[in-house]
């Protein structure tokens, strides 16, 4: 059954067939990242990491012109630097939920990301973009780094040359540009991105939910480790989906010639 969430900051809607859309709800500040939204991307990402009826979960933000540009700087003038360093650490524990989510997650990047917005968008699988708008991580402009795990994602994701580039100039890249440096996986026409989106992840329902969840640990992990690491990392997940009833529905579906029906069992 269709579930539908909805906070002053975030709103969440499951589809009948388990893929829930997660959208930044403060279009007015263009999602800017202010304390209720830091808090509110926690609870959701840590919810639907439990949620058995979520197969494939979708990023974007509310309104046309941002996805999400950043730190709510209105907000942050008027911190002490305490709170400031506290922040950041909300920011750690909220996108590490937002990263370490054990489903597929596809960010559809709407409008502008900048700053936070794009580190936020860099904890996702996959990432697509409207062809219309601009992101880049431009902390350096503003006297400071990224800090919510911007030099690690991005260096991890396009190389430590190019994140030094992009990190260093605090460039704007346009979708054409973000696609060439690997920032983003495609460029999407505004109207059809959260179609194109809602169509990857409906590619991926057909894959088992434990298979999924053993193949993403496995990239995230084993990438950060050595081959010889990672090989083991990759053996050890697929020895735990030997066990899993998916895998013997999967095997059942191939010799009867029909789609499986995997249960995440």
């Amino acid at each position: 059954m269709p579930q539908h969430f909805e906070s002053d900051t975030i709103t969440r809607h499951t589809d009948e067939h388990g893929v829930c859309t997660v959208t930044l709800n403060r279009p007015g500040s263009l999602n800017a990242l202010n304390g209720e939204l830091v808090d509110w991307i926690w609870h959701t990402f840590y919810e639907l990491a439990y949620d058995e009826q979520v197969r494939v979960v979708i990023l974007t933000g509310a309104g046309e012109k941002g996805f999400c540009a950043g730190a709510d700087l209105k907000e942050r003038a008027q911190m002490s630097e305490l709170a400031v360093r506290k922040r950041i650490d909300d920011y750690g524990r909220s996108f590490g939920a937002v990263a370490q989510l054990p489903k597929p997650l596809i960010c559809a990047i709407n409008g502008y990301a900048f700053g936070g917005g794009l580190e936020l968008a860099l904890c996702a699988d996959i990432r697509l973009m409207a062809a219309h708008t601009r992101v880049g991580l431009t902390e350096t402009k503003l006297g400071i780094i990224p800090a919510a795990g911007g030099t690690q994602r991005l260096a991890r994701l396009v190389g430590p040359s190019r994140a030094k580039e992009l990190i260093f100039t605090a460039r704007r890249l346009d979708a054409q540009q973000a696609v060439a440096a690997g920032v983003v996986s495609e460029a999407v026409e505004a109207p059809a991105l959260l179609e194109r989106a809602h169509a990857l992840a409906h590619e991926m329902l057909g894959s088992a939910p434990l298979a999924l969840a053993a193949a993403k640990i496995a990239i995230d992990e084993g990438i950060q480790a050595d081959l010889h690491t990672g090989l083991a990392l990759e053996a050890r997940a697929y020895a735990g989906l030997l066990s899993t009833q998916d895998r013997l529905e999967g095997l059942a579906a191939f010799k009867d010639r029909r789609p499986a029906q995997f249960k995440g069992r």
